[in-house]
């Protein structure tokens, strides 16, 4: 009691000691939009420094290589060092944040990673240690896929609905800003301060990096501020915290169909054209284009720039127009020209990175979405973890692979390989493979349709059912089904819910059966009335006698005049058979 008073106040308002009162302010409340734009404004900047930081490298190609004194091949394996743990972790990071951590905690644990892993591979470039900057690098990856796990968590707990789609939209938009702003800015930030230390070298490189690092520690703040905010809101409206929703049953990769196989193989085989290509792009524009530094920056970055404001303009375009699968084949196809254009033609590249851009936001609007299509829902969670694994090994194998491949053969055996890569991915779809997973996602989708048709048409019959529901049970349901897991759990509600829709249809047809009795009890009690009053002499004048059973169709509820005493009763088994002997005589 004291502690639902405690909640109001502070949801509602603030009490003076002169009896005066405020309400809360809008910005305060966690049921204001205002209050959930904030909480957003801190969501969209959990993950900037983990995007920001990710292509470091990329944006300091030359100066990395120069500094430290590497090939191509040893630079690709800072990318590489970031996909290991990302093997395994797409499995566990879910975990984790659920039952381990918890969404706050686990948060900030992956944000601190992230910042200790940029602090560390700074530091590996300080005192001029590559295998330190390895070292950094591995840890910056531990925490840089579970951090964009923990961000999608906390749009889900915190926005709903039609909220949603623009949340997630805004995420993803916020981190192309990321990566763009790092591509465009981290090689003037070695510029200057080359020019403020007087030297060039690993120190000036270490200095960058640390700077750098400065955006990781804004993500850890967002994180502990995120914290705070949700364990406020939980506190006031009495929320549970958030949760991934991920169930990994490895156990289900041995039924997983052969369409999933292929969805899995596509996208290994576009991601490792597109990733390390960026991460390679700045010395091939400079080499074979002769274009200036900040020109080549600009056009590597340009993958970026495009997919902030594509990818929610072309996922609302899937969504209104399915087929996904052409959507897959146009992305892969318009990609590969691209890739060969730059291979092949000193054609002006602005345009085939442009096209690259649109394909990439366009593969990831169409390509992830399928896995729902052809996996049942209680395997999603495993199918999409087993999906980023995959896609983390082949990068970590082939960002080795391109810096090998670049130190012995070039650029144009380079493009070459990625328009390899691509053809995998697209030879993966025959004729007949295409109609076949096309037919598959037809089918399930019209499924889903008439689920939720079935679903519509009994929205009237829950409602009415949910009507006999009081208070106190529906927030006892509601704590059961948050603390309840999958599994055996899920089976037992299932089988709970069945046993109370029997029991609420029998209590339906007991209240039934009740309601006629009641009504031939009025029928009773109103033919005694009558006969005990002719009885006594207490009419004065003579009262037309009605159908009784017109009387119950017209009043469904006992008379208030009804005399006291046994009249007035309720009667019991043995009273009804005297007035029923009584008035048969």
């Amino acid at each position: 009691m004291a502690d639902g008073e405690e909640n109001q106040r502070l949801l509602n308002e603030n009490v003076y000691e002169n009896g005066t009162r405020r309400r809360m302010s809008p910005i305060c409340d966690p049921n204001h939009l205002l209050h959930r734009l904030v909480v957003l404004f801190l969501m969209c900047f959990l993950g900037f420094g983990s995007y920001f930081c990710y292509d470091n490298p990329a944006a300091l190609q030359k100066q990395v290589i120069q500094d430290m004194e590497l090939n191509t091949s040893k630079f690709m394996q800072l990318y590489a060092w970031y996909s290991w743990p990302n093997v395994f972790l797409c499995f566990l990071g879910g975990f984790l944040l659920d039952r381990v951590f918890g969404i706050r905690l686990g948060t900030v644990i992956f944000a601190l990673f992230v910042c200790v892993g940029q602090v560390i591979f700074a530091l590996g470039a300080l005192v001029n240690h590559f295998w330190l900057m390895e070292c950094g690098r591995f840890v910056f990856g531990i925490g840089g896929e579970s951090l964009a796990v923990a961000q999608n968590t906390y749009a889900v707990n915190w926005f709903k609905g039609k909220e949603l789609n623009l949340v997630f939209g805004l995420q993803l938009s916020m981190a192309r800003v990321g990566s763009t702003v790092n591509m465009n800015i981290m090689s003037w930030v070695y510029d200057q301060m080359k020019g403020l230390l007087g030297r060039t070298g690993h120190y000036t490189l270490g200095t960058a990096l640390m700077i750098a690092g400065a955006t990781c520690v804004l993500s850890l703040v967002c994180a502990l501020l995120l914290a705070y905010l949700d364990k406020r809101a939980e506190r006031i409206l009495n929320k549970e915290q958030g949760k991934t929703g991920e169930v990994i049953k490895l156990k289900d990769v041995k039924h997983f169909p052969v369409q999933l196989w292929m969805i899995f193989i596509i996208c290994v085989g576009y991601y490792v054209a597109i990733f390390p290509f960026i991460g390679l792009g700045q010395v091939f524009f400079i080499e074979k284009f002769n274009f200036s530094p900040p020109q080549a920056r600009a056009i590597n970055s340009i993958v970026y720039i495009i997919s902030a404001p594509a990818s929610p303009l072309l996922g609302f375009m899937v969504d209104k127009t399915g087929k996904n699968v052409i959507w897959v084949m146009c992305a892969v196809v318009t990609t590969l020209l691209a890739h060969m254009m730059l291979a092949f033609t000193f054609w002006n590249p602005w345009f085939a990175m442009v096209l690259l851009g649109v394909s990439y936001s366009l593969l990831a609007c169409a390509l992830w979405p399928m896995v729902a299509f052809v996996v049942p829902e209680h395997q999603l969670g495993t199918a999409y973890g087993f999906m980023q694994s995959i896609q983390n090994l082949g990068l970590a194998l082939i960002s080795m692979a391109a810096g090998a491949i670049l130190d012995s053969k070039g650029y144009l055996f380079l493009e070459v390989f990625f328009c390899a890569c691509i053809c995998c991915g697209e030879l993966n779809l025959s004729a007949s493979e295409r109609a076949k997973l096309q037919k598959s996602l037809s089918a399930e989708s019209e499924e889903a349709s008439r689920g939720d048709g079935a679903r519509l048409r009994g929205e009237t019959e829950r409602k009415r059912l949910s009507l006999r529901i009081t208070q106190e049970e529906g927030r006892k349901c509601h704590r059961f089904c948050n603390h309840s897991g999958g599994g055996l759990g899920g089976l037992k509600m299932e089988r709970n819910r069945q046993q109370q829709t029997e029991i609420e249809e029998n209590a339906v047809l007991q209240q039934e059966q009740q309601l006629l009795k009641e009504k031939k009890a009025i029928i009773i009690q109103r033919a005694w009335r009558t006969w005990w009053e002719r009885k006594q002499g207490w009419q004065e004048e003579p009262k037309i006698l009605m159908n009784h059973f017109e009387l119950v169709s017209q009043e469904d509820a006992l008379p208030a005049d009804l005399p006291a005493g046994a009249l007035g009763q309720n009667l019991t088994l043995f009273s009804l058979t005297r007035y029923i002997l009584l008035t048969s005589s």
